[in-house]
């Protein structure tokens, strides 16, 4: 017999049950050969007895027993302990009774006198076993997880505000929640919240354990279009040096998002028409496809309408995206939940920042209801947090909020064209040390005049600058705390 080994990093516990001293004890000097914690019984009820302290992993018993056989005990296992896999031993070569254990979810079934290597083999695919159903559970598991988290992130309580338009957005997507078939399309304004109103719909459906693919149409070249979404096989163009599976197989059993749908190619519109009719999918340079079964969710904020007059969109596309017709309304129309949303992003900025917030006065929240907002709920965002830099801590003002006007900041006092609105330049130096190409020589003050630069180049935006100075946003935002940059007289 070959040396023996399992392939697993824990003791393994094994039980055997048989009532023939000689038969028991063959067995289990076998199995001690492996890495295994063995135990050996005599009778089903001192077996039984056992489990009440102890569960082993695998169970090897003979069939023809007196009082509880093999396969009472079998089923018994099966209703109390059913992560245990039990091995069922037999002196008859009745086929019977190897289907009948083998129904009733014995994991193997032989024959006496046993074999010590096929004994160890059988062991040893017991074993795998075990740790690929183990694995699978944990994966189960995690994704469940995952996706309570998301539900969490992405849910409805994502949607902050109190206003009729919020409730009605809410009450749609509740709805879309209980249906996992339903395409929907959703129209609304850029920077209003549409990819939030997609996942939510996506993580409060039965489809939430499975994979959310987004995918903005508007930034995939025309000619790698179909490609990106359906896939391609090796071969098939140049550049395609393997088979690729696109964004639809991937969200397999999910949710895949259209953003910007209205600047889909016309020919990957046509492709994209049958995956919505039948679910099929054929990869570029392939003639057989697959079938997927995928929500599809699109987004668009141009008038899909005029595109159908001008011929860059079909209009039998159109209506098979919109099962739902799915509006988000702009901010400006939901103007009463502007300081419930300003309040929200100041705890989750301030959080990120690592600063206590700070009140929001009662001017600057005048102020804010009174803006139109052409860039929604994300120009409120990159309002609050440019607020909350320049605040330093202390009550939000109207002197710390920039509006955006068509390109430019307004703000009641004009900032120096040599820096950023309201980022001082270093005690002591000139403006075209901050703003111009040269440098200062000391270090600390050459970082806080590239940074400068970099704010007013990013228009104060945060995650634009960091990207300019090739930082994180946390660590650039420890640079300016740091730097005391971004409060006004410093």
């Amino acid at each position: 017999m070959n040396k023996p080994d399992i392939d697993t990093e824990e003791n393994v516990r094994i039980a055997v049950l048989d009532d023939d001293p000689r038969s028991l004890s063959a067995v289990a000097g076998t199995i001690r050969l492996l890495k295994c914690d063995v135990q050996a019984y005599s009778d089903s009820a001192a077996f039984i007895k056992s489990l009440d302290s102890t569960l082993p992993d695998i169970l090897i018993t003979d069939l023809r027993m007196p009082g509880m056989d093999g396969l009472a005990v079998l089923e018994y296992i099966r209703k109390h302990a059913p992560t245990t896999d039990v091995i069922i031993l037999s002196g008859s070569s009745n086929k019977d009774d190897a289907i009948r254990a083998l129904r009733l979810g014995a994991f193997d079934f032989f024959e006496k006198p046993i074999d010590g290597d096929n004994m160890i083999a059988a062991i040893k695919r017991t074993v795998r076993y075990r740790t690929v159903v183990q694995e699978r559970n944990r994966y189960a598991d995690q994704l469940s997880f995952i996706s309570r988290q998301e539900a969490r992130r992405w849910g409805i309580g994502a949607f902050i505000g109190k206003s009729a338009a919020v409730k009605k957005v809410i009450a749609d997507i509740e709805m879309l929640q209980r249906s996992a078939q339903t395409s929907v399309l959703i129209n609304g304004e850029s920077g209003t919240g549409k990819e939030l109103v997609a996942r939510a719909i996506h993580f409060g459906s039965q489809r939430s354990v499975r994979p959310f693919v987004p995918v903005n149409c508007s930034a995939i070249p025309a000619e790698l279009a179909e490609s990106t979404l359906f896939g391609h096989s090796r071969g098939s163009f140049t550049g395609a040096i393997a088979d690729r599976e696109g964004c639809f197989a991937t969200a397999d059993g999910g949710t895949i998002f259209l953003d910007e749908i209205g600047d889909m190619p016309h020919v990957v519109q046509i492709k994209l028409l049958r995956v919505l009719e039948d679910g099929l999918v054929v990869p570029v340079g392939k003639s057989i496809g697959r079938t997927v079964d995928v929500r599809v969710i699109a987004a668009t904020n141009a008038d899909l309408s005029a595109k159908i007059a001008a011929g860059t969109f079909r209009s039998d596309l159109l209506y098979r995206l919109a099962a739902f017709n799915f509006i988000v309304p702009p901010l400006r129309e939901r103007k009463a939940d502007i300081p419930l949303l300003a309040d929200h992003f100041a705890r989750l900025l301030s959080a990120e920042m690592g600063i206590a917030k700070p009140v929001i006065t009662d001017a600057a929240l005048a102020a804010l209801r009174e803006h139109d907002f052409p860039g929604n709920i994300r120009e409120l965002k990159n309002m609050i947090e440019r607020a909350l830099l320049e605040s330093a801590g202390r009550p939000v003002g109207v002197e710390h909020l920039h509006f955006l006007r068509i390109g430019s900041i307004a703000r009641s006092t004009a900032p120096s064209a040599a820096t950023s609105p309201g980022i001082a330049p270093a005690a002591g130096a000139q403006p075209s040390e901050a703003a111009g190409n040269e440098l200062p020589l000391n270090m600390a003050e050459a970082e806080r005049a590239l940074i400068c630069r970099a704010m007013a180049k990013a228009d104060g935006n945060l995650a634009a600058a960091a990207r300019l100075l090739g930082l994180s946003r946390a660590k650039l935002y420890r640079k300016l705390a740091t730097l005391s940059i971004g409060t006004p007289g410093k």
